[in-house]
């Protein structure tokens, strides 16, 4: 049984950042990407990052390029989303995810695992 459990949310302000962690236990985290997504309230999920199985492939949507980072430690079985310079449209429930392929993926049906959500509240 996989299960994802993600930690870090929190309220900050603009301008100001956060790091989430996703921790995976059950199966092979090693072989698979991951991702992390987001949905504000009234708003579809959407995507945020993606990270390849080994890490050496990763990919963004366009607002959050050059500000948020997504980086793996296969060692901890950990997926991690590095925000910096938060805006609050950041603001939504965050989700981590994990593919059912080496990745990277970047749509929610290419995920087969999702974790509860932390929530990421941005202020101006």
């Amino acid at each position: 049984q996989v299960q994802l459990v993600e930690s870090g949310g929190g309220l900050v302000q603009a301008g100001g950042s956060l790091r989430l962690s996703c921790a995976a236990s059950g199966g092979t985290f090693s072989a698979y990407g991951m991702g992390w997504f987001r949905q504000a309230p009234g708003k579809e999920r959407e995507f945020v990052a993606t990270i390849s199985y080994g890490g050496r492939n990763t990919g963004a949507t366009d607002s959050v390029k050059g500000r948020f980072t997504i980086s793996r430690d296969n060692a901890k079985n950990t997926v991690y989303l590095q925000m910096n310079s938060l805006k609050p449209e950041d603001t939504a429930v965050y989700y981590c995810a994990r593919a059912r392929s080496r990745g990277p993926e970047y749509r929610v049906y290419e995920y087969a695992y999702w974790g509860q959500g932390t929530q990421v509240t941005v202020s101006s």
